[in-house]
């Protein structure tokens, strides 16, 4: 029976968590990445009885692309194979992949993180790490990339989520160190219209994309002369994938990388895959032009969906929608996110968390923003607007719904005992 090691990550290292993984899958080892500020008690996973696969292999912590967090077991030749196709891609768009450089910003537990690192081991690139501090410090980050010896001297890869692209693209500096980048695939989060006609006008080589931990990451790209010509969406499927819609209207896809299997919450190994070895998102999508080379839209998701007054209501793409309609009228609006709360009349109405871009904003900012939203259907209107300095995406730059769901909870609580007061 394969054993199970857990590899918590320190981001300030991630060199560290990359060179103690290579020792034990070395050894045949499964091995589950952790963060390392992880609750220990809240990660124990009891092991023995289960029929583990051959190892070695890696487990990692789904982003919620099938609806909740999972754990997916993922064998080496699911990440040979991932790093395989994403190099047949750039060999399509007329790049070697051994002659690149990988920057690397993400957290290195998440499948965002560990494969960049892999490709470019398979590849036979050159890899950099780049620490959580230094992709928030633009200028100190285009100084430390200046004097990396091939800075310039091959084709230069990135990997980003669309919130570090925002803080990047709000820089000078930032503006000139994505410059020079050959690739700049965007994923983990719907990329806002803001930030690509932004990444547009600056000539800025963006490659939207989509993929899943399920999937040992992307299984679509777009070109980034098609972005910069302006195509939309997440780009075409790569070499080894189908996609479709189920009834539902979310994405399926097909491929040879897919999870092993995922971790239940007993502990039990379930299968991710249907019969006909389809794995089913939970992601609304469309699926524009050819079947056999569909362009991908997303939509939304069918887990963040809330049912208001009879209504089917997709707050994903609502905050998208009043992030861009802000920024348009100059409100210093950071991040929005809505959430449901129940409502007797209606089932669910949704409220707003919002944090500015300073936490010193008068109340005309909020009315702003109830303007903003005046002629939306009552359904899609925020009933309560909540001021949440807070307020951030995870690591992989992605809403943690049940966190701010717990949060909003909280403050409703405190404010009804301060009015009892």
């Amino acid at each position: 029976m394969s054993r199970l090691r857990d590899l918590r990550c320190d981001p300030a290292q991630p060199g560290q968590a990359a060179a103690t993984l290579e020792a034990d899958l070395a050894e045949g080892a499964w091995v589950r990445l952790l963060p390392s500020d992880v609750q220990p008690e809240r990660q124990v996973l009891d092991v023995d009885g289960l029929d583990w696969p051959p190892g070695p292999g890696v487990v990692l912590s789904t982003g919620g692309s099938s609806g909740g967090r999972q754990l997916c077991l993922h064998p080496l030749s699911n990440l040979d194979r991932s790093a395989q196709v994403c190099g047949s891609w750039l060999e399509t768009i007329g790049l070697e992949p051994a002659s690149t450089l990988v920057w690397n910003p993400l957290p290195f537990q998440h499948v965002s993180g560990l494969m960049p690192w892999w490709r470019a081991r398979q590849w036979g690139a050159d890899h950099a790490w780049i620490s959580p501090a230094l992709i928030k410090q633009p200028a100190l980050l285009l100084k430390h990339s200046l004097q990396h010896p091939v800075w310039q001297r091959r084709p230069m890869l990135l990997s980003l989520v669309p919130t570090q692209l925002r803080r990047l693209l709000a820089d000078p500096c930032g503006c000139s160190w994505l410059a020079e980048m050959a690739v700049i695939w965007v994923g983990g989060a719907a990329l806002p219209t803001d930030l690509a006609d932004q990444s547009r006008d600056l000539g800025i080589r963006l490659a939207p994309c989509y993929g899943a931990t399920e999937t040992a990451a992307m299984v679509t790209a777009q070109a980034p002369l098609d972005f910069l010509a302006g195509t939309g969406g997440c780009g075409r499927p790569l070499d080894d994938v189908r996609l479709r819609l189920n009834q539902q209207g979310a994405l399926a896809v097909h491929c040879d990388r897919l999870a092993l299997a995922r971790l239940d919450g007993t502990g039990s190994l379930c299968a991710l895959s249907d019969a006909n070895g389809w794995w089913h998102s939970a992601d609304l999508a469309e699926l524009e032009g050819s079947p056999t080379d569909p362009q991908l839209h997303l939509l939304g998701r069918i887990d963040d969906a809330i049912h208001s007054g009879g209504v089917t209501v997709f707050p994903s793409q609502l905050e998208q929608r009043l992030l861009r309609e802000a920024r348009k009228q100059g409100l210093p609006l950071d991040a929005v996110l809505l959430l449901g709360l129940v409502n007797r009349e209606w089932g669910e109405r949704l409220v707003a968390l919002v944090r500015w871009s300073s936490a010193d904003v008068s109340s005309d900012a909020f009315d702003c923003l109830r303007r903003l939203v005046s002629e939306w259907p009552a359904a899609e209107r925020p009933q309560h607007w909540i001021q949440c300095q807070e307020l951030e995406c995870s690591a992989a730059g992605k809403w943690e719904r049940a966190r701010w769901q717990n949060w909003l909870s909280a403050h409703q609580s405190a404010q009804s005992s301060a009015q009892k007061f």
